[in-house]
Order: structure tokens, then C-alpha cells, then sequence
């Protein structure tokens, strides 16, 4: 099983043992002794205070009514060659995702143990992150799905690891790809210009000039709503954009979405792209279900161990 993570730290005790540390020997050494009721992992190292080899067992207790009870069997989930013990007091080691990107340093490890905020010990077995791409337009910067998404994943112990990789189209290059005198961008707040042009903003409503439309469909629909006709336009949803980065999980927005979010696939070239959509004006709880609809998918298997 890969991205294996205990779903709560307080599952995993550290023990101090002399080596070695094959599994003939550990088991030899716990069998039979007494562990705490909600120890599930043993993370084993050498006495003292220094850092030197460690190592991962997955232990089962004779029962859970008692506030200690025997151990009754060992398995060596990952050995001294394959273990790392990495201290890294600024991650919260309750989080998936922040305990694979430490993996990420380590990439030759199976196991990553990590012994960071308020001194607490998790790890991660078997690090795999699932890919996602969010794919985005600015301005405004930073691009805000892109932005929420990193947030929400700082913080959700429930969520796989997850290893978001931005898909950011800026206005800018858009217009540089079709040239115009005069654009016409959604809305002043969200900034914008481009260099040896005419910029209007269409929020606020300027006397109808000849431009070209950056926007998406509502930008279409409401300037056929203030001008009785359409404009020349650059299509600028990320949504239908979508299918382009080759295939994968991709989480995006469309202004036309109300409060709900949308999910679907595209067949493409390079494979099928499965997408979720959150509306434009997405609150972090709407990025966290669009994240979990994903996950939900690509690692339909996986719950905290």
C-alpha cells in the first residue's frame, strides 16, 4: 500500500533498542511486551540522545479493553537501510500531504519518519503523492485556486498526500497571442494591463469602443447585455481549457457555476483528464470537497492507516 500514514500520531511510539535491527531480532525483543492501548507503530532507535539508524515495525496487542496489553505480534514494515528520521519542526506531522513533501527530500527512502511540530513522531510509508494539476488565469495575483488549494492541504489530515502542480495562464500572454489594439478585461479589481494596448474593464460598464474581449462566457453574456451584440473574444475559462496538460486529475473553476461544484473527464491524446470544478467566487471549504471528490477517484483505497 503506498502513501501510508497513521491517521492519528498517537498511534505511533518511539522505543530505544540496541541493534541490530532485522526482523528476527525486534521480534524477539517486543513480543510479549506491554504496550500502550492505542499503539499501532513502533518507530525504533538506538539509545541515547543522537540520531543513528531506525526503524518501522507495525505491532497488534492481544486486545484493546485494557489500558495496556502484550504484544502479540511484530512485522518490519521498513528496516535501517530504507528509514529515515528526518526533524523538521515547522511540519505538522498530522498532514499527509506535508509529510510526503519531507519525503520528497529523502526520495531514495520507503519510510520517512519525521519528528517535527510540538515534538510529536509520524511517517509516511511508500510516498506517492497523488498529481494534481489546477489550472488557473491571472490576474489577480497570486492565483487564487492555486493559492486555496496549497492552504486547504496544509491542514487536511483526511485528505491523501497530494502534490499540486499549477497551470497558470496570465491574460497577458493571451493577448500577446492575438493581437489587438484595444481589450476589453472582466473587471478592474482583478488588475491586468497589457503593454502598447488599450485596456477597458467591462464591470465598469465603458462606452462601447472597438476592442477584443479577454473573458469567458458570462464576460460574453454581459457584454451582450450592455451593448446588444458581441465583441471579438478570447475565450479565458479554465474549464474548457481542460484535457490539455495530457491527462491526470485536474482541479479548475467556471464562473458559471452557482454554489455547486462540477465533475467530469475528457479523453484526450495523452489519456483521460478527470476534472473538478469549483465556481469562480470558491470558498477553502469548496476547494477541500473538489480536492476529496479527486482523491476520491484517483485513490479510492486510501484512509489514514
Amino acid at each position: 500500500m503506498t502513501n501510508l500514514v497513521p491517521g492519528r500520531y498517537r498511534g505511533v511510539a518511539v522505543a530505544r533498542a540496541p541493534l541490530p535491527y532485522d526482523e528476527a531480532t525486534l521480534r524477539e525483543r517486543y513480543l510479549g511486551r506491554e504496550a500502550y492501548w492505542k499503539t499501532r507503530f513502533l518507530v525504533v532507535r538506538p539509545p541515547g540522545d543522537g540520531d543513528g539508524p531506525v526503524a518501522l515495525l507495525g505491532v497488534t496487542r492481544a486486545g484493546d479493553d485494557q489500558l495496556f496489553s502484550p504484544i502479540v505480534d511484530v512485522r518490519l514494515l521498513a528496516g535501517p537501510d530504507e528509514t529515515v528520521l528526518l526533524h523538521r519542526p515547522e511540519i505538522d506531522t498530522g498532514v499527509p500531504t506535508q509529510l510526503a513533501a519531507a519525503a520528497a527530500e529523502v526520495p531514495a527512502a520507503r519510510a520517512v519518519v519525521v519528528q517535527g511540530r510540538y515534538e510529536h513522531v509520524n511517517f509516511i510509508l511508500d510516498a506517492r503523492p497523488l498529481p494534481v494539476t489546477v489550472r488557473e488565469v491571472v490576474p489577480p495575483r497570486p492565483a487564487k485556486l492555486a493559492d486555496q488549494a496549497r492552504r486547504v492541504l496544509e491542514l487536511a489530515e483526511d485528505l491523501p498526500p497530494i502534490a499540486l502542480t499549477p497551470h497558470v495562464v496570465d491574460l497577458a500572454d493571451l493577448a500577446a497571442a492575438h493581437p489587438a489594439a484595444h481589450y476589453l478585461l472582466p473587471c478592474r479589481g482583478g488588475g491586468g494591463e497589457v503593454p502598447g494596448a488599450a485596456v477597458s474593464y467591462l464591470d465598469e460598464r465603458p462606452p462601447e469602443a472597438d476592442w477584443t474581449l479577454l473573458g469567458c462566457e458570462r464576460s460574453r453574456q454581459i457584454h451582450r447585455w450592455f451593448y446588444g451584440r458581441e465583441a471579438p473574444s478570447v475565450d479565458t475559462c479554465p474549464l474548457a481549457a481542460v484535457g490539455a496538460e495530457g491527462g491526470g486529475a485536474v482541479l479548475t473553476k467556471c464562473c458559471l457555476q452557482q454554489e455547486d461544484l462540477a465533475e467530469g473527464s475528457v479523453e484526450g491524446p495523452d489519456g483521460t483528464t478527470r476534472w473538478v470544478s469549483v465556481p469562480w467566487g470558491s470558498s477553502l471549504e469548496h476547494v477541500r470537497e473538489a480536492l476529496g471528490r479527486l482523491a476520491r477517484r484517483e485513490e479510492p483505497s486510501w484512509s489514514p492507516a
